[in-house]
């Protein structure tokens, strides 16, 4: 049931940081982020690669991790980079925002599929969640987006989540092709994780707050 739930919450958490603190501290939000793509990327190779190659066919396995690089960076086309923290968006912001949300939605339904055989990829989830229902939640206060707008889209987006577990678990052809989805959201997860580690060192200068957020990140998912 947390499965469900905590990906609810984190998005919730990330809306009501952003309403309390007024968060503005651009610093202190790219060390969550550079944190939550370290956690991401590690909890990704130490928990998800080892069992799709165990029981696929390696190459066919590739693939698809393949395809969900290139899906993710279709998706990035009309999220213009949300998923990594960023938001450019240049519409009328009084109108709902139905392709960002359409483009996260898919993201975050394919996110959802392995978490019900591996509990730790939530807390992942969760750590990336907050960051992006910060940036998201700030974009569109800024942008004065109406609340009953920002409402709707903060919880549709985290019902996103809960519905691809929900459907990994109870739908038997997402069973049937279980470990292809879970390569898909490898190649998600890498692209997501390396651009927020590569953008973490903006001018290639030495960072050594970040250089430990990321070792600190990459320690936990080891060892959670």
């Amino acid at each position: 049931m947390l499965n469900y739930i905590l990906p609810i919450l984190a998005v919730l958490l990330g809306y009501i940081i952003v309403t309390l603190f007024k968060v503005k501290e651009k610093d202190s939000l790219k060390l969550l982020l550079a944190f939550s793509g370290a956690f991401l990327l590690s909890i990704t190779v130490f928990n998800l690669f080892p069992e799709v190659y165990h029981h696929g066919n390696p190459k066919k396995t590739g693939v698809f991790i393949m395809f969900g690089i290139l899906l993710q960076i279709f998706l990035e086309f009309f999220s213009k980079g949300a998923e990594h923290g960023h938001v450019h968006l240049h519409d009328d912001m009084h109108k709902f925002p139905w392709l960002l949300f359409v483009s996260l939605s898919i993201h975050a339904i394919l996110e959802g599929f392995p978490i019900h055989d591996h509990d730790t990829l939530v807390y992942g989830i969760i750590i990336h969640k907050i960051p992006i229902a910060i940036i998201l939640s700030t974009f569109f206060i800024n942008a004065q987006m109406s609340t009953t707008k920002i409402a709707s889209f903060l919880i549709l987006f985290s019902l996103m989540t809960p519905l691809g577990s929900f459907i990994a678990n109870n739908f038997e052809i997402a069973q049937q092709y279980y470990h292809e989805i879970s390569a898909v959201v490898i190649g998600i997860f890498l692209h997501i994780s390396t651009v927020i580690l590569f953008e973490s060192s903006e001018g290639h200068k030495f960072n050594l707050r970040k250089l430990i957020v990321i070792l600190v990140g990459i320690i936990i998912a080891y060892y959670i």
